[in-house]
C-alpha cells in the first residue's frame, strides 16, 4: 500500500518498534483466569454466554512481528458478537493483552489504542511500557487488535508481490493511461478486500469496536471505562463517550482526528497539517519555507518523470518518495534523517527516502508487509460514506495544491482512489461524538501535529458538549503530546488519570 495512511499511531515509531505477542499463546505457565463480577455493568442485549464469559490469561507467544514480550505480559482471546444488531448469532474473537498494576491501590484497567486504524493493540502496547511506566503503578494496561487487525481476523487485501507492484503507481496522475491505471489499482484492492474479508467486512466499523470495548470492560470487571486513546484512537473513543456517557470514567484523547469533517476534510486537513511540519523542518534548517518546499516539489517532478535508483536494486518513485518524506514529519526526531535523505536524493540516490518509505509501509527488508494498511482501508471506508468521483478529485487539486505544493496533488487525488468501487456502503459522513451527562473527557492537541491537526482538537472538545470536552494545547511539534518531552502534559494527563484531577479547559503547555 503505497497511499498515506489516513490516521496513525502515536508517532510513526510505533509500528517500527512494536515487538507483538499477537494471539499466540505460550504454554500453561502462569495461566490465569478472568470473569466479570456481579457490580460490573453488562452491555445492553449481549447475550449471557458473552456477558459472563470466562477469559485465559497465559503468557504471550510471538509472531512474526517480533519475539515476545516479557512476563509481565499475558494475552487472552475474547469472544463478541461478529454483527452487534444479531448479538445472539455469530461471534468473533478478539486478541488481548495485559499487564497487571505494578503497585498498590489499584484504579482498574486502562484501555489503550494507538491509532490507524488498523495499529495491533497487542503488538504495540509492550513497546510503550516504558512512558506508561507512572499509570502502570496503578492501572492493568490493556489493549487490543481490534476486529479485522492482525490476530482478531486480520484482512490482508493484497499479497506482497502485489503491494510491490502497486508502488510504481502514479498516485498523482498527469496522462489518461496513468489515472487509468490509478483507478484500477484502487479498484483491485477493493475487490481484494472483499474476497479476504467476506461478511467480516460489513462488520469492523469503529461503531463495532467501540461496542467490543465496553463488553471488554464488563468482562474485566470494571463498572466504568478509563481510556488512553491517541490519533484515530481518539474517534474511537469519541465515538465510545457517545454510545456510553454513563460509562465514561477518565478518557484522555491525544492527536485528535477532527470529528467534524468527512473523508475530504481529512484529506484537506493533512494536506495543510504535513505541510506546516514541512515548514516547521525547513525553518529549523535555516532554510526559507517557500524556497524549501519548491525544492522538494521540484525533487518530486522530477521523480514522476524518471525514478531513481536504490541500493536494493528497486527504485524510488514519486509515490514512494513522498511517502519517505511524511515519516520524519511524524517527530521532531525525524527531521535530521528527512535533512540525509533528502540530500541524498538530490545527489541521484533514492536509498534512504525509500528505506523510510518501507517503515512507514511495514516493509521489512525481504519484501514482507504487514497488514495495518489493509485494515485501515476496510474499517475506513466501512466508516466514511462519501465516495467522491474522479471528477471530483480533479476539481479539488487547485484549492489543494495551494495548500500544500508538496502534499496537496497526492491528497486530492487520494480522495478518489481510497474507497474506489468499494463493495460495502459507508455507514456515515463524519462519527457522532456528543456525549450528554459524561464525565469530563481530557482532549489535547499539539499545535504542530502533521497527521492530526490542532484545530481537531478543538472541534472534538466542543462536540464532546460543554462540560464534557476539556482541551488541553502543547505548543510543540510531531503527532501526539503524551509522552513527547512535554512535562507539563505528561503531569496533567496522569493527574487525570491517577487522581480524578480535571486540568481547567484551554490550559496550553508551552
Amino acid at each position: 500500500m503505497t497511499r498515506l495512511v489516513r490516521w496513525t499511531a502515536l508517532a510513526a515509531a510505533a509500528a517500527l518498534l512494536a515487538t507483538g505477542c499477537g494471539g499466540l499463546l505460550g504454554g500453561g505457565a502462569g495461566e490465569e483466569r478472568s470473569s466479570a463480577p456481579p457490580s460490573a455493568a453488562a452491555p445492553p442485549g449481549v447475550p449471557g454466554s458473552l456477558a459472563s464469559q470466562v477469559l485465559t490469561w497465559k503468557r504471550c507467544g510471538a509472531t512474526a512481528g517480533g519475539p515476545a514480550p516479557g512476563r509481565a505480559w499475558q494475552c487472552a482471546t475474547l469472544r463478541a458478537p461478529l454483527d452487534w444488531s444479531k448479538p445472539d448469532g455469530g461471534t468473533i474473537g478478539l486478541s488481548m493483552i495485559r499487564s497487571k498494576a505494578r503497585g498498590g491501590e489499584r484504579i482498574g484497567s486502562l484501555f489503550l489504542n494507538f491509532g490507524g486504524p488498523g495499529d495491533s493493540g497487542v503488538s504495540t502496547l509492550p513497546s510503550y511500557e516504558d512512558v506508561l511506566s507512572r499509570l502502570h503503578q496503578r492501572y492493568d494496561l490493556v489493549s487490543w487488535d481490534p476486529r479485522g487487525v492482525a490476530a482478531s481476523s486480520g484482512i490482508r487485501c493484497r499479497d506482497d508481490e502485489a503491494l510491490d507492484a502497486a508502488g510504481a503507481v502514479d498516485s498523482t496522475p498527469d496522462t489518461p493511461a496513468e489515472e487509468a491505471a490509478f483507478l484500477k489499482d484502487a479498484a483491485d484492492f477493493g475487490r481484494g478486500c472483499a474476497k479476504a474479508a467476506g461478511t467480516l467486512l460489513s462488520h469492523v466499523s469503529t461503531t463495532d469496536t467501540a461496542r467490543d470495548m465496553d463488553l471488554m470492560r464488563h468482562v474485566l470487571g470494571d463498572r466504568e471505562t478509563r481510556y488512553l486513546g491517541f490519533s484515530y484512537g481518539t474517534e474511537l473513543g469519541g465515538v465510545y463517550a457517545h454510545l456510553f456517557p454513563g460509562r465514561v470514567g477518565r478518557l484522555v484523547l491525544d492527536a485528535v482526528v477532527d470529528p467534524t469533517a468527512d473523508l475530504v476534510g481529512h484529506a484537506e486537513n493533512q494536506a495543510r497539517g504535513f505541510q506546516r511540519a514541512l515548514d516547521s523542518y525547513l525553518e529549523s534548517t535555516g532554510e526559507d519555507p517557500v524556497e524549501g518546499t519548491e525544492r522538494i516539489a521540484d525533487l518530486l517532478a522530477r521523480l514522476d518523470a524518471e525514478p531513481l535508483p536504490a541500493s536494493s536494486g528497486r527504485e524510488l518513485t514519486q509515490t514512494l518518495a513522498l511517502t519517505g518524506i511524511a515519516l520524519p514529519l511524524y517527530s521532531e526526531d525525524g527531521w535530521p534523517v528527512l535533512t540525509e535523505a533528502l540530500e541524498a536524493a538530490e545527489e541521484g540516490d533514492g536509498t534512504e527516502l525509500l528505506r523510510l518509505a518501507d517503515m512507514y509501509n511495514e516493509r521489512d527488508e525481504s519484501g514482507r508487509y504487514g497488514t495495518m494498511g489493509h485494515s485501515q482501508r476496510v474499517i475506513s471506508c466501512l466508516d466514511d460514506r462519501r465516495r467522491p468521483t474522479v471528477e471530483e478529485a480533479r476539481a479539488l487539486l487547485p484549492e489543494f495544491e495551494a495548500i500544500s505544493p508538496v502534499f496537496g496533488a497526492f491528497m486530492a487525488w487520494d480522495t478518489a482512489g481510497w474507497c474506489r468501487e468499494w463493495p460495502v456502503r459507508g455507514q456515515r459522513d463524519t462519527p457522532e461524538v456528543s456525549a450528554p451527562g459524561a464525565a469530563p473527557v481530557l482532549v489535547v492537541g499539539n499545535t504542530g501535529d502533521p497527521a492530526t491537526p490542532y484545530e481537531g482538537a478543538r472541534r472534538m472538545a466542543d462536540g464532546l458538549g460543554k462540560g464534557v470536552g476539556v482541551l488541553l494545547t502543547w505548543e510543540g511539534e510531531g503527532h501526539g503530546a503524551y509522552g513527547s518531552g512535554s512535562d507539563c502534559v505528561d503531569s496533567a494527563v496522569d493527574a487525570y488519570l491517577l487522581e480524578g484531577r480535571v486540568p481547567e479547559d484551554g490550559r496550553v503547555c508551552s
